[in-house]
């Protein structure tokens, strides 16, 4: 069996040299004990400006288990991973995708190989808790999966894209023609058989988080719409309640009138226009998102393109 370890990689060069050093050690103990006949950690640089490049080449080198791919600018953490698990799904028997910065528990990878050898297609990593997270992305991540699961994408709680994927997954996953990546829910829809192994979450090696608020939320946009129409039956049942509003304000106007009451007005109007013209303008939010997925899905323009590789990744 090989097994490749896919790592994207974007101004890493802080932890990369522990990255090696851990991973390298789990390939280690696993061909010693017979899991796996041969191993690779297949790191993708996606568009680094440090030194994160220059360490892989360096590392491929000195270190047999280690390849990697440089794309030719930064496309994003999704599409990134997808350009090394594109290569490890012609490669490989099965691929892990695991973050550089070694919050995730590499020690776990023992046994998300051992489910795969019971004929697992999908292992997910998820951790048991969040004790490293801060109060605020604690309670952000609650109300991401929450959200997430009223939405019915079918994404699996507390896990992110630490996995292991058999070939067979792999290919399959290969079949998705969208550029709107959202992996989670993607993995997940394959219906292939799958397990759990836990773990607990570490808090990040060295460098920076390359996940701000910012990102975070577009991540979460990202989710809903490739993944749910929820939105858009929302906008539906919301313009279904604005309808029964306007028929009782008209039923309520035409009793006043003929009641010959004095109606003011003013205040009424003016409450509704804006809470109306609110909700206008978000669903046309809404809908300019659908619509602007569509608009990048119908160009089909390359994923990714990449600028070079290493040496001994072509062997």
């Amino acid at each position: 069996m090989k097994l490749v370890i896919v790592v994207p990689c974007y101004n890493e060069e802080a932890v990369l040299t522990e990255t090696t050093s851990r991973l390298s050690s789990v390939l280690d103990g696993m061909k010693a004990s017979g899991q796996i006949d041969e191993g690779n950690i297949l790191y993708v640089n996606d568009g680094s400006k440090d030194r994160t490049w220059e360490l892989i080449e360096k590392f491929a080198q000195e270190n047999a288990y280690v390849t990697g791919l440089k794309l030719a600018h930064n496309v994003g953490h999704q599409q990134a991973l997808w350009a090394g698990l594109e290569w490890a799904a012609v490669h490989a028997d099965a691929a892990v995708s695991i973050d550089a910065d070694l919050q995730d528990d590499v020690e776990v990878i023992p046994q998300m190989v051992d489910f795969y050898r019971k004929g697992i297609d999908v292992v997910f990593g998820v951790r048991k808790e969040r004790k490293t997270d801060t109060f605020f992305k604690r309670t952000t991540a609650l109300a991401f999966y929450s959200m997430m699961h009223a939405m019915n994408t079918g994404v699996v709680y507390n896990h992110a894209d630490f996995r292991l994927m058999s070939q067979r997954a792999l290919q399959a996953l290969m079949a998705f023609p969208e550029r709107n990546l959202f992996l989670r829910g993607m993995v997940s829809a394959l219906g292939f058989p799958s397990a759990q192994v836990y773990y607990d979450r570490a808090e990040r090696f060295a460098g920076e988080s390359k996940y701000p608020l910012r990102k975070m939320l577009a991540f979460a946009l990202d989710g809903i719409t490739s993944f749910s129409i929820r939105p858009l039956q929302f906008i539906t049942l919301l313009g279904i309640f604005f309808l029964f509003i306007s028929f009782a304000a008209i039923v309520y106007g035409v009793v006043q009138y003929f009641e010959g009451n004095t109606i003011a007005g003013w205040t009424s109007q003016l409450i509704s226009i804006w809470f109306i013209g609110g909700a206008i303008l978000i669903a046309c939010g809404i809908i300019g998102e659908y619509v602007g997925k569509i608009y990048v899905e119908v160009k089909r323009r390359p994923r990714y393109f990449i600028d070079k590789t290493t040496e001994n990744i072509r062997k």
